[in-house]
This record gives C-alpha cells, structure tokens and sequence, in this order.
C-alpha cells in the first residue's frame, strides 16, 4: 500500500517493504543499506556550460533509511533565455518559467535539503553534480561534496554491461565472437550487429545519411565532434579558453587571433574546417531536423 502526503511542491510516498519472489517484485533500492537519506536528482539547463548557462528545471526523490521517499521539483527562472536548442530537449520553454522564481530563491532551501544526505542520479558525476554545485556557489550556497557519497547509475550500467563487439554480437545475435580481435572476424560480426539492429529497431533511419547522423551524433547541441563548440540560438559558440561563451562571429570580430591559432592546433578536423570557414566569413547555422519521408 502507498500513501500519498502532499505538501506544497513536495509529496512524500510510503512503500511496504515486502518481497515477492514468486512475481520477481524488485523492492525500492533492493537490499542495499541507508546510513542516511539518498536523494536521486536530474537538472534541466539552459545549456551545457555551468559557467555560462543555468538551470530551469530540479527535481528530487529523497529515499530515507526505512526506504519511504519524498519527492520535490519546481521549475527556474533562470534569468537568461532559454535557447530553442535546449527547449527542444527539455521542452520548457521562456514562457513557462517567466512568472518563477529564479534560483536564488531555491537555493538555500536545496542546501538544508540536501545535507547530511548522500547523492545519486544517471550520469551526475560528470554534468549533474559539477552543474548543480556551480550554481549554489554562485548564490553563495556551495555544496560539501566532501561528505557526501555520489552513486552513479551511468557509471555502474558501463560496468555491468560491456559495450564490446562480443557483447553486442551476444545480445543482438545471440552468439558468441569466438574470434574477436581476428580482424575480418570482426568486419564480419559487425556487419551481422548492424543486420540485427536494423531488423529490431524499425524506427532506425533508412539512408545512410540519417544513419550517420542518428550513430555519430549523440548530442546535437554540440556543433563539433571534439565539443569545442556548441548551439545557442543557432549560433556556434565556444566552449573552452579565455572567450569561453562567446560566439565563433565574435571571435573574428574581436579576437582573428584566436582562431588563427586554433586553424593551426591539434583539434577535430570538423572543428578546424568550421574555424577556416569563418576565417573566411561563413558562419555556420544550425539547421532545422525535418521528420524522415517514407522510402
């Protein structure tokens, strides 16, 4: 049975703690052991960079010892706008968050939440956490990460699960890559991976152009594979170095320099080839992802 309190933004859920074996239930945390409260979290930002952008959106889910869990999310003002490239991934657009308060308000009451608690979340360690702590910083609420434990679920799933050709070529084709490393082995187990995948997943684009797109891109916020650069309201932006936030037409504008130097450096050829493009006065612009027309 669950019982449901709310409280303002908040609301506080109670499990039973019963384990089924006939039905497989997995309890809340399984068996692992509470010394104290574990908040699970996830931020919504303007962007990728924790010096630059902030965040629109927090939410958390606070399991304590005896395993009950409370959960709190609100949405931020954050002060700047909400470029449509990250809206287009959290759709929380400026409208939403025009009449909230910005994070200055919440970030006291975040700090009293969440001490003496441990954290967790699905890749936090490298973006959650870091971007989180940026923020409380700046409103004069740093966090002491020191005392707290940070459990990832990103980095256990990495563990757990390799992402090798065996592993692939064992969950797609149920097989086993008795010559992996041998190197037409391997051609030949991939080209049956990419079969299989293209058999269990009808969703997957039908040109090779799309293909390459959808397996390359991970994350079209970034303009370059090296991630030297990143989309804000259609523009490419830098992401590292002493103009930091500032726009690749700024740069020429303000600092030829600069880029010179990059043309010359050990980056990714896309980034270099984009940097000679704007040496040249042709910037590059984000362009619009249409849906895929049926072959």
């Amino acid at each position: 049975m669950k019982k449901n309190v709310n409280f303002g933004e908040q609301k506080s859920l109670l499990f039973e703690e019963q384990s089924n074996t006939q039905t497989g239930e997995t309890l809340l945390l399984g068996n692992l052991v509470l010394q104290r409260p574990m908040v699970f979290f996830d931020l919504e930002t303007t962007g990728l960079d924790q010096d630059i952008d902030r965040i629109v959106q927090f939410a958390f889910l606070k399991v304590f010892p005896d395993k009950h869990h409370e959960e709190w999310t609100e949405l931020v003002n954050p002060g700047i706008p909400i470029p449509r490239e990250a809206s287009s991934v959290h759709n929380i657009t400026d409208e939403m968050v025009r009449d909230k308060p910005g994070f200055s308000h919440y970030a006291p009451k975040i700090k009293a939440y969440l001490d003496s608690c441990d954290l967790s979340g699905f890749n936090i360690a490298r973006f959650d956490v870091p971007f989180l702590q940026s923020e409380m910083t700046r409103h004069g609420q740093p966090l002491d990460l020191n005392n707290m434990k940070i459990v990832d679920a990103q980095t256990i799933f990495h563990k757990k699960e390799p992402r090798t050709l065996s592993a692939a070529y064992r969950f797609y084709c149920d097989g086993e890559h008795e010559d992996a490393h041998d190197a037409m082995s391997d051609v030949r187990v991939t080209l049956e991976v990419l079969s299989a995948q293209l058999y269990k997943y009808p969703d997957l684009p039908k040109n090779v152009d799309k293909l390459g797109s959808f397996s390359t891109t991970l994350d079209d916020r970034w303009v370059t594979s090296d991630r030297k650069f990143y989309w804000r309201h259609s523009e490419a932006v830098i992401s590292f170095g002493k103009h930091k936030g500032k726009t690749i037409q700024w740069i020429v504008e303000n600092d030829i320099d600069y880029l010179k130097w990059m043309e010359n450096g050990v980056f990714a050829d896309d980034t270099k080839e984009m940097v000679r493009e704007a040496l040249q006065g042709r910037f590059p612009q984000k362009q619009e992802d249409f849906e895929e027309e049926d072959d």
